[in-house]
């Protein structure tokens, strides 16, 4: 069956449908969007990446999009607080080019991080999770200080197993969970301080999406051209893309690297 944005929309329009929400076809941005009638709140989602990542993954790419919109949908309904819940605030990693304003139109709380990346802060609820927007902690008379310390407290206490996989003398290293938090795993200082110790050779970063961290000891060459192959096609399949660069690190600091065949440049 050829797929398109037309038939993706109906699909999704018929496993989504319910007396509780209406559906909006936006032809000019081939979008839709999806909102709960009562709030008047929704998703939107981009019909063309959906039906690309159908040609890959089949009915895959559709339920990873259904179960990304009712839980979405599911948590705007619910009243949201954060005293009591600290244990439940992380942060999570997004490109630049991401919103720095919610569907509402309220400024959400982020902090700049590379020139490829931001942290965004987020309130987990099991299943998924709402970034927090400065709404919220005024609501609840929280400072942006005492949001960021918790989270980046929370998020050293996630498992940091790895994986490993050795290709033409490189050794990666693989953090896959799941759990929506992998590529937050870059902002717990003491793991990549203790991961520093073990590479022997230059130690390379990469967040391609939301659900895994690389970190690569290069031995040679070869090693950035599989390491950007790599990213490349985490980025292409991930649901919530990154970037496909990676980044040295050196002395505490991340540095995006450009990776031209065997050439290598630090920007």
């Amino acid at each position: 069956m050829k797929m398109d944005s037309i038939k993706m929309k109906r699909e999704l329009e018929k496993r989504l449908q319910s007396p509780e929400r209406t559906f909006t076809y936006d032809k000019k941005n081939d979008q839709l969007r999806i909102e709960n009638k009562k709030t008047g709140k929704g998703i939107t989602i981009s019909l063309p990446g959906i039906v690309g990542k159908w040609e890959e993954q089949k009915e895959k790419a559709i339920d990873a999009v259904v179960y990304y919109v009712e839980e979405g949908l599911s948590a705007m309904v619910e009243p949201l607080s954060l005293e009591g819940h600290e244990k439940r605030i992380f942060p999570v990693i997004r490109s630049t080019s991401f919103p720095t304003v919610s569907a509402d139109d309220v400024e959400l709380l982020y902090d700049e991080h590379t020139a490829e990346t931001r942290i965004y802060y987020a309130l987990d609820l099991d299943k998924t999770y709402r970034l927090i927007d400065q709404k919220l902690i005024d609501k609840e008379g929280w400072e942006k200080n005492r949001l960021k310390e918790i989270a980046l407290f929370n998020v050293r206490s996630l498992s940091t197993d790895l994986k490993r996989d050795e290709v033409a003398g490189n050794i990666y290293y693989f953090l896959n969970k799941n759990d929506g938090y992998d590529a937050s795993r870059i902002l717990n200082e003491s793991f990549l301080k203790e991961m520093e110790q073990q590479v022997s050779g230059t130690m390379a970063v990469a967040v391609p999406h939301q659900d895994v961290l690389i970190i690569a000891d290069i031995q040679n060459d070869t090693g950035y051209d599989i390491l950007a192959q790599m990213t490349m096609s985490f980025f292409a399949s991930g649901r919530v893309p990154i970037t496909a660069l990676s980044f040295l690190y050196e002395n505490g600091e991340l540095e995006p690297i450009f990776i031209l065949g065997k050439n290598k440049e630090k920007e």
